[in-house]
């Protein structure tokens, strides 16, 4: 059997994520895909730039600010990346993340959030868009906000002047079916969007369960196996 190309795969995702849109009564241009490129090489994102893609995903601030620095220098193609951070993020790597990432996925404790404020301070014209991670399945492992607290957490969030406050991220669980978990996500979107109402994004899907996310009103994807292949 003949493997798919990278761009092979790109076009089939896009395919699918059109046709889950349209199934879903939705704008294309509602979407957002963000290829996941963590452990792939910067070659990877060369050739995804040159293919006209621009968004990607990196969950490890020691890979992703090496890779933005290789793409910075090697990139000749039309397309600038913009990097999205959507893995737990240690508050020690909170600088560096700052020097490259333009959209953080995965805003998970006050702490995190004590230390985005701290450090964006030191430069008063930095703007950085977060996402609120849910914590759907009240694992205290997996991190994020319970949904109960969102609301609380989003409060604080929006008193920091140098974040944008997207909306809501969330990963499905690894049992039973992606709908519940996606439903949650979609309800505590909209009692988000009570006291926020520019916060009307969703960040939810990735390679086994996007277009389901589709249905269920995501705005940003996260994709990554389907596209680049296993590493």
């Amino acid at each position: 059997m003949t493997q798919l190309t990278l761009g092979e795969r790109l076009t089939e995702v896009h395919a699918r994520i059109a046709k889950a849109a349209q199934s879903a009564n939705r704008q294309l241009d509602e979407i957002q895909l963000v290829i996941v490129s963590k452990n792939h090489p910067a070659d990877l994102v060369l050739e995804l730039l040159e293919l006209g893609e621009a968004n990607f995903g990196e969950n490890k601030d020691q890979e992703a600010s090496a890779k933005a620095e290789q793409v910075k220098l090697r990139n000749h193609s039309a397309s600038e990346p913009t990097w999205h951070f959507v893995g737990q993020l240690q508050s020690n790597k909170v600088r560096s993340m700052l020097g490259y990432c333009k959209v953080l996925h995965s805003l998970d404790r006050p702490s995190l959030l004590s230390e985005l404020v701290k450090q964006l301070a030191k430069t008063p014209e930095s703007r950085l868009d977060v996402f609120i991670e849910l914590n759907l399945t009240g694992d205290p492992g997996r991190g994020g906000i319970l949904p109960e607290n969102l609301l609380s957490f989003a409060q604080s969030v929006l008193e920091a002047k140098q974040l944008n406050l997207l909306g809501v991220m969330g990963v499905a669980g690894l049992t039973g079916s992606p709908t519940s978990y996606f439903e949650t996500i979609a309800k505590a979107s909209a009692e988000l969007r009570t006291i926020a109402p520019e916060a009307k994004f969703i960040s939810a899907g990735m390679s086994g369960d996007y277009e389901e996310a589709i249905s269920h009103g995501a705005t940003h994807l996260r994709i990554g196996t389907a596209i680049t292949g296993n590493r």
